[in-house]
This record gives structure tokens, C-alpha cells and sequence, in this order.
């Protein structure tokens, strides 16, 4: 049977999870080809914060290298941006002038980073957060700049002021709302969690409201100023105020847009030959920009690319989770409460705890917890299935291990762990239950991290689950268990990780990289140049 032409603009996490899920289920029914804007292989863009932070490399995040995609029969186009869609004569076309013809058609293009419209929003040294190319942008000013201003103070803007204090910069956060991270904290965690950031050595201005990005005489950002007549001094401003979808190339050929692609249950435009998926796609009026909801709609969109004719995406409940190391957090559902529900709070700034469920009549409809997330993923599985709590409601502000259920034995690291069953969803944005894992652990002889994450995906999008799958590791494999692979060096240049070099730098005080090189002995006197 001769096959179709898929053809997938955008090389996302989201549009490649598409076609490894198609993969799975037919995987002979198409010629693939794949345009990429980028210059790299799908990569985990949420991840890109420990990589500025430099607990990562840019290669420790890679998810599909470049043979993943010739082994798939994949025809892979990197650094071809797509320009034109030609629906009649089905035709996609690219800004070099290479082309391809479909038979359907993926939209995969993702979202834009949103930029303040304000004078000097073009100067040197104003950049977004969204790419591999923002974050060495950020990595390469920090060695030469001292002062940073991150404008913005939710997920993504947190992460990026985090990342940069710990590469040696003075980091102010500057935040239109009066708490941090609005959209996914109430006011009380908000202001816990900025202590704990403030005792990190981040400095943080609430209730501002930009007004110009001061250039100096070369066109170089050197100060922020804002409406109240305040200026303070910046070498580099990261915008991390949000995303829009990228709908561009989808409204220039005609594809009806509104705030995203949008799109049926069954991912499919308007034009039937053309699905969309990710962060560009409006579902039911709803742009996701969190991992989990983006691979429901991939699974959706590939049942029916493969002609398999079910399922329906019906839209996605969410949670949230801060990647900073030491902070814990998580929020889901309508945790702010409104009409009609009530609040279970249990409140503990000393030893730095508070955590609010928000009920409507038996029902979890909402969490907010700062300091003890252990029980997130439980409370978020109650309210994304809709349970009736009322039986388990006295005590389920101390989590699952105190509601009173047989079998449960504490929730103490892999005792919990171990008492969960194998139906228990893990891994939330990549469907994966314990059983799976465990399974995974037994058959393939697996005892890391790594090892389970590169064989059943589980902890390898946001990251949020990864002290629970050590903790099922640990349960499962026993004294087997190693909590890490042997650690990588940052480089070729020498045999140091990312974290002695650090640690060097601390306890010898070490003030240059020449140096920290000479000091730690490096192969080559110039680094990797």
C-alpha cells in the first residue's frame, strides 16, 4: 500500500510525541517529514532552567537525537523555518525554498515569548526566556555582567532570576501583582515562598509597573525604569511575562485562529487535513502551555492520524510545580476557592509549611501546598478524578497515609513507596503508573534514575515526580539502588562536574576562570575555545 504524507511544522516536545505515539500504533502508514526552526533535535524545554542554573547540560536534556530520527524512517529538516502553506496544491514551503508536499498536515509551532511594549524593548541586552539560544544568551552575559533584572515573577521568571543569581549575578525580580506567581499560589504562599528565594539573595520589587528599558550610547540596556519615577541599573532584562501561541504561519494560509489553532476533540483544524497540537492549539478556548495536557493532546491527535477514529481530548485539569532546587511547591485546580467552597488550611511559617485544600461539597476542587508536596500527586488524582472525600475529610489535610485505608504504612521516602499500588499514577505528564516502573526495574535489571527515565519515560518532562520514582527505585531494587549514574564532566577540558568546580570555586574563593582553570588543573589553557 503506497503510504501517506505527514508532514509535522514545529520540532517540539509536543508535535514529537505525536509521532511517537503514531509510531507505536501504525507505524507504517506515513513518510514522515519534520521541519524544525531550530538548529537542534527535540529537546525538553521545560528543563532548560536547570541548565542555566548549571545543574544540566544542554546534551543531558536532548530527548531525540538526530538518529532517533533517521532510525524511524523520519526526514528531518533542522534550521528550515516554514514560511508558506500552500492548502490547495498541499504544500508546505520554507524560508530556503525547500518544500514538501502532505496528505495531512501537523501543526506543532508552539508559542512566542511575549514582550513588554515599551520603549528600549530593542536594546542590546533585553532577551526572552524561551530557547536554547535565550538560555546561552543568559549563560554568556553573566560572565561578563553583574546586574539582572528579570521582569516577570511567575514560573518561568522565577526559574531564570534563580538560575542567574546562581551563576554569580545581582538579580532583582520585578512583578506587576503583589505576590509572586499569581496564577498558581495564593497571597500566603506567595509571600513564603519569596523569603525563601529572599534567603537565596534575590531582591524582588512588587507592585511595579514598567515603563521605559534605559539605553545607553551604544544601544546597550543599562537601566529599568518605571512609572513611579524609580530607575534602577541592568546590564541584561529578561521578559518572562508570558507566551502567546504561535499562530502566524496557520493564519496566513487561511486556517481559522482564535488566540491559538484551533482545534476539535480530535485535534483537527478546520481543514480536516490539517491537526494542530501543543502550545499553539485552542482547545474549547483554552491555549495549555504545561507539558501534561500537550502529550494528552498528542495521544488524541495520533489515534486519529493513524485512522483509528477514538478518543477525544475533553481538556485537561493541571498542576504546577517550581523547578528550583530546595523549594517545594505545588498548586492545582481552583485553589484560590470562590462561591460555594471551603477552605481546610494548616498553616506553619516557623517550620515553613502551608498547605490549603479547597473542597465543594465532597469534592477536592483544589490544593496549595508550600514546603510538603509529598502528597501532591495524591490530592491532584482526587481532584482530577472527581472523588467523593467526604468519608476521608477529617483527615485529609495530613495526606494519604493518614486516611485510614489498609496497606498504607507512612509516608516516609520508599516505605510510601512501597505501599502504593501499581495502578497509582506517577508520572502524570507521561501517563506512567508504578507498575510500569517496577516492571521496567525487574525485566530490564534497571537501578537508576537515568536508567528508568530512558526506558519508561517516567520523571523525564517536568520533573516533578523524580523523588517519588527514586523512591520506587529505591523500594523495588533494594540495595542495588544507585541514586545517580556516574556524574558527567562539565566538559572535554577536564574530569570535574558541574558541582566541584562550584564547590572550588566556594572554598578556594576563587575570583577568575583563568584562574579556577589553573587551579583545577585544566587540560587546555583557553577552555573549550
Amino acid at each position: 500500500m503506497k503510504k501517506l504524507k505527514l508532514v509535522m511544522v514545529g520540532n517540539g516536545m509536543a508535535g514529537v510525541r505525536t509521532l511517537e505515539e503514531l509510531r507505536k500504533i501504525a507505524p507504517d502508514i506515513y513518510d514522515i517529514t519534520v521541519f524544525g526552526a531550530e538548529p537542534y533535535a527535540n529537546y525538553n524545554r521545560i528543563l532548560l532552567s536547570p541548565v542555566l542554573a548549571g545543574e544540566q547540560t544542554i546534551q543531558d536534556i536532548m530527548l531525540n537525537d538526530v538518529d532517533w530520527y533517521a532510525e524511524n524512517g523520519i526526514t528531518l529538516h533542522l534550521g528550515k523555518k516554514i514560511t508558506r502553506i500552500d492548502r490547495v496544491k498541499r504544500l508546505v514551503i520554507a524560508e530556503d525554498g525547500t518544500a514538501a508536499e502532505y496528505d495531512r498536515l501537523l501543526m506543532a509551532t508552539g508559542s512566542n515569548p511575549f514582550l513588554l511594549p515599551v520603549p528600549g524593548k530593542e536594546l542590546q541586552g533585553v532577551i526572552s526566556y524561551r530557547d536554547i539560544h535565550d538560555t546561552n544568551a543568559m549563560i554568556d552575559a553573566a560572565q561578563v555582567h553583574k546586574h539582572a533584572i528579570v521582569i516577570g515573577g511567575g514560573l518561568l521568571g522565577l526559574e531564570a532570576a534563580n538560575g542567574l543569581k546562581l551563576r554569580g549575578m545581582d538579580v532583582t525580580v520585578v512583578h506587576l501583582p503583589t505576590w509572586l506567581m499569581e496564577r498558581q499560589l495564593d497571597p500566603v504562599a506567595g509571600k513564603m515562598l519569596q523569603k525563601s528565594l529572599e534567603d537565596r539573595g534575590l531582591k524582588f520589587l512588587l507592585d511595579k509597573n514598567t515603563q521605559e528599558i534605559v539605553g545607553d550610547e551604544n544601544g546597550c540596556v543599562k537601566a529599568i525604569r518605571f512609572t513611579d519615577g524609580l530607575e534602577i541599573p541592568a546590564q541584561l532584562v529578561v521578559m518572562a511575562v508570558g507566551i502567546r501561541p504561535n499562530t502566524t504561519l496557520a493564519e496566513s494560509c487561511g486556517i481559522y485562529c482564535n488566540r491559538g489553532i484551533v482545534v476539535s476533540d480530535t485535534m483537527q483544524t478546520y481543514d480536516p487535513r490539517v491537526y494542530a497540537v501543543g502550545e499553539c492549539a485552542n482547545h474549547r478556548g483554552i491555549a495549555y502551555g504545561l507539558v501534561a495536557p500537550l502529550f494528552e493532546m498528542a495521544k488524541v491527535c495520533a489515534n486519529h492520524l493513524a485512522n483509528f477514529g477514538i478518543g477525544r481530548y475533553q481538556g485537561s485539569v493541571t498542576s504546577t510545580k517550581l523547578k528550583v532546587t530546595g523549594i517545594d511547591l505545588f498548586s492545582a485546580g481552583e485553589f484560590m476557592g470562590g462561591e460555594g467552597t471551603e477552605e481546610i488550611v494548616l498553616s506553619d511559617p516557623i517550620g515553613g509549611v502551608y498547605k490549603k485544600l479547597v473542597l465543594k461539597g465532597d469534592k477536592l476542587v483544589g490544593a496549595c501546598l508550600y514546603g510538603d508536596t509529598v502528597d501532591g500527586s495524591w490530592y491532584f488524582k482526587l481532584l482530577r478524578e472527581g472523588r467523593d472525600v467526604s468519608e476521608m475529610r477529617d483527615s485529609l489535610m495530613f495526606g494519604e497515609s493518614n486516611t485510614g485505608r489498609p496497606g498504607d504504612s507512612g509516608h516516609e521516602g520508599h516505605t510510601k513507596a512501597a505501599a502504593m499500588p501499581d495502578s497509582a499514577e506517577v508520572c502524570g505528564c507521561n501517563g506512567v503508573c508504578k507498575g510500569t516502573i517496577v516492571k521496567a526495574i525487574k525485566e530490564q535489571g534497571l537501578f537508576t534514575l537515568e536508567d528508568v527515565r530512558k526506558h519508561t519515560k517516567a520523571s523525564a518532562s517536568c520533573g516533578s515526580c523524580t523523588g517519588l520514582v527514586e523512591q520506587i527505585i529505591m523500594a523495588t531494587a533494594g540495595g542495588d539502588y544507585s541514586a545517580a549514574s556516574k556524574a558527567k564532566p562539565m566538559c572535554g577540558c577536564t574530569d570535574h562536574t558541574h558541582q566541584e568546580v562550584r564547590d572550588a570555586i566556594k572554598v578556594e574563593k576563587l575570583l577568575t576562570i583563568a584562574g579556577t582553570m589553573e587551579f583545577l588543573a585544566w587540560r587546555t589553557p583557553n577552555g573549550c575555545s
